[in-house]
């Protein structure tokens, strides 16, 4: 595996050292990736920073793709604009798949070092296409009738980004595999949870509907930021969803290099217990602010080869 893992290293190096990319500052395209990560998914970029050389570079890779893909809701209330800046992604993974020379794919940071890094792991498409069509289809129907809608919402623009990581890693086991599954969905739950207020300013409602009509919670309700017993048992409801998901992804034994892939559940841990100590309280102000502990506990963890 290690050796596999250095070879694939070698050559995304070489990719990179023999492509030349146009960025609109000094920085090169690797790090514009990781800028983008570290302003727009600055919990992941923490968790990022302590994975190995072989790594990181390719993970900041992964992960600012996702979050131009993620934030292109909130760069527009026009839904056919960001239909169109999904197409733009599309249209750049067709060409990364179809094209063996990069001179014909975008001339974009992230799409040119996306390129890289497809070609050198040999990444599969499905993956990669699952983090632009899930966030496509979310335009379209704007809210999740069922939990179970969520969950494979979360499975397919959170779990996907595992999945790719562990191609990286060139971990083929399935332990890793359901325990990526379950990690992905107990973090795309509490993204849920914790972009209530960004949902509001968009009008949008990502609470699932089956939980709001059970405790008689109306939308409304939910955008005027109106804290009751009710939709405390809702956020209770959700919240317990994601915490069984992170236990149990967390109860399963999986290669020790995966370890680190995973330290983003710290994160989620830390909002979680928070959220409980709010007494589920989603829209308490003390929410909307990181964690200062996040790093150290990042470190400790890290050190300990343990998520």
């Amino acid at each position: 595996m290690f050796c596999r893992l250095r070879n694939n290293r070698k050559i995304y190096l070489t990719f990179s050292r023999s492509l030349t990319e146009k960025t609109t500052s000094n920085e090169n395209s690797l790090q514009y990736c990781a800028n983008i990560v570290r302003q727009y998914d600055y919990e992941n970029y923490l968790a990022t920073l302590l994975m190995t050389k072989a790594l990181r570079s390719p993970a900041f890779v992964i992960r600012a793709l996702n979050a131009e893909v993620a934030r292109v809701q909130d760069q527009t209330t026009d839904p056919q604009t960001a239909a169109m800046r999904l197409q733009f992604w599309h249209d750049a993974v067709n060409s990364i798949y179809q094209n063996k020379h990069s001179s014909k794919v975008p001339a974009n940071p992230i799409t040119q070092e996306l390129y890289k890094v497809c070609l050198s792991y040999k990444l599969q498409k499905r993956y990669v296409e699952r983090l632009i069509s899930s966030r496509n289809s979310l335009l379209k129907t704007k809210y999740f009738k069922t939990m179970e809608e969520l969950e494979k919402y979360s499975e397919n623009t959170v779990s996907t980004i595992y999945y790719l990581l562990l191609g990286i890693a060139g971990v083929t086991n399935v332990s890793a595999d359901h325990a990526a599954s379950h990690l992905g969905k107990a973090q795309g739950i509490a993204n849920v949870l914790r972009s209530v207020y960004v949902s509001n300013y968009h009008k949008t409602i990502l609470l699932p509907m089956d939980i709001l009509m059970k405790n008689e919670v109306s939308q409304e309700s939910v955008l005027r930021g109106n804290d009751n017993e009710n939709i405390r048992n809702v956020i209770f409801e959700v919240a317990s969803r994601a915490n069984s998901h992170l236990e149990k992804a967390r109860s399963i034994d999986v290669p020790k290099i995966t370890n680190q892939i995973f330290l983003p559940a710290i994160a989620v841990d830390k909002y979680l217990t928070k959220l409980q100590d709010a007494n589920f309280n989603v829209f308490d102000k003390s929410l909307l602010h990181g964690s200062p502990t996040l790093p150290l506990s990042l470190y400790y963890r890290r050190l300990l080869n343990k998520y």
